[in-house]
């Protein structure tokens, strides 16, 4: 079981261009459906949770998952396979880009990857949309939470403190009623 969670992370961290946005329908692919490791409501809770804790969602999503699956032991290779590919690219980048940095080739190569990382990270928001159950009733919040990070420069700390205050506010009445 560790050796299947390490290269499952591994082909994920090794497969995804575009970070850890672009990880998240891999991760979910494998984990739910492919191997049902986790439901999809455990999967959503764990994608919570990860975006809540500081560091890479990636890095904490493979955690979460690692840890529900085999405790300390499944954590550490699922976050050593996810971060391993990076790592070793990096390295290998960091040795050749000086080098081949200016060629118009490599410029090229990267500048067409842009519209793909844009369609994979955009593709699971609009899934996780789905999946929250975000409709145009209360689509107002998450919009305005982008204005207002977005365009008004609010810091995300000021509205993850009133998000956070507002929910417990909500708890609390709701368990009086």
């Amino acid at each position: 079981m560790l050796l299947s969670l390490f290269f499952t992370f591994l082909k994920i961290g090794a497969f995804t261009i575009g970070g850890a946005y672009a990880m998240i329908p891999l991760i979910k692919q494998e984990v739910c459906k492919k191997r049902s490791w986790i439901s999809e409501d455990e999967f959503l809770d764990g994608l919570a949770a990860a975006q809540s804790c500081p560091g890479p969602i990636a890095v904490n999503l493979s955690i979460y998952i690692g840890y529900h699956i085999r405790k300390g032991k499944g954590m550490a290779v699922a976050v050593l396979g996810t971060v391993l590919p990076s790592f070793i690219s990096i390295i290998l980048i960091a040795m050749l880009f000086t080098r081949f940095a200016e060629a118009s080739l490599v410029r090229k190569a990267f500048h067409a990857l842009r519209p793909a990382v844009v369609a994979l990270i955009a593709v699971p928001l609009y899934q996780m949309s789905r999946t929250a159950g975000l409709k145009p009733g209360n689509f107002w919040f998450p919009l305005g939470i982008a204005v207002l990070v977005g365009f008004l420069n609010v810091s995300p700390v000021y509205l993850i403190v009133i998000t956070i205050v507002y929910a417990i506010w909500q708890g609390l009445r709701m368990a009086r009623k």
